[in-house]
């Protein structure tokens, strides 16, 4: 993926260049405020990162370290996936599809050290869990520096795969179909809420960006000040016609479950002559 992400770069690293805060077609682009910052109330934070360029943008509140809810369980997937049992691993990956508290119950109690070992690995640095995984805390900031490095050092990560095929329905019966999953081009999310729904979270990726949200509100308030928050990247560059299969530098992506769509989408937001330097025509 490297040399389509540095091509893709290049094409980015010319709009921004001439509109200041224009983002490659393919990705949403935020709504700023003239200090730079992402523009939503101050009961929602919300952080983004347009991954070929690595430009990131925030709310002013983006570091404060708010309810981790279930957004945390990626944290705790992410060690069960990488050190745990494997016996564990489809445990872990349902505990992210359908959020499932007693999973989660269960492989923290198995191992507690899981989430401080992301946190430490990754630099999270606004994130705290002091005891039970349901008391920890997190920021935007974090759920997006952890997206991005996921997508950069393990794109077929099984945390990103989980987050791709998510439930429409949580175990509990909450609807996951709200908040940064509205954005266009996302392609897997996890979702957050307090017991008793009054405060809501999302992190979400897309080919080409990563993005998180919490609010003190409803899921409603949560995809309100999301949409608010960003406008769309502009109209979708023309296809170049060329697949996946019939470009010799990317052609081993076309049977990944994970990063066949979103890689071809990318291929096709390319400029053709771009397309035909990488692909080698």
């Amino acid at each position: 993926m490297r040399p389509l992400a540095q091509a893709l770069a290049v094409t980015a690293l010319t709009a921004l260049a001439a509109s200041g805060v224009q983002i490659a077609a393919a990705a949403p682009a935020p709504v700023l405020d003239d200090n730079g910052a992402i523009v939503a109330p101050s009961s929602t934070q919300v952080s983004f990162a347009h991954s070929p360029t690595g430009f990131r943008a925030g709310t002013a509140n983006e570091h404060e370290s708010r309810a981790g809810v279930s957004i945390v369980k990626l944290y705790l997937a992410e060690y069960v996936f990488r050190y745990g049992d494997p016996a564990d691993h489809a445990d872990a990956t349902e505990m992210i599809r359908a959020s499932n508290d007693a999973i989660a119950d269960r492989l923290h109690a198995k191992y507690p050290q899981a989430i401080s070992t992301t946190v430490e690995e990754f630099g999270l640095t606004d994130t705290y869990v002091p005891g039970y995984w349901g008391n920890g805390t997190t920021s935007t900031h974090d759920m997006v520096t952890y997206l991005e490095t996921k997508k950069r050092t393990d794109p077929s990560s099984p945390v990103l795969a989980a987050m791709s095929s998510a439930y429409d329905t949580a175990a509990d019966g909450y609807a996951q179909n709200y908040g940064t999953a509205l954005l266009a081009g996302v392609i897997g999310t996890k979702w957050g809420w307090s017991d008793d729904r009054s405060f809501n979270a999302s992190a979400s990726f897309g080919p080409d960006f990563s993005v998180g949200a919490s609010t003190y509100g409803s899921a409603a308030q949560l995809s309100e000040h999301v949409l608010g928050a960003f406008t769309d990247g502009g109209p979708a560059a023309p296809e170049t016609g060329l697949l996946l299969t019939d470009c010799p530098a990317a052609s081993w992506l076309a049977d990944d479950p994970v990063l066949a769509v979103p890689a071809q989408d990318l291929l096709d937001g390319l400029p053709p002559e771009v397309a035909a330097a990488f692909c080698g025509g």
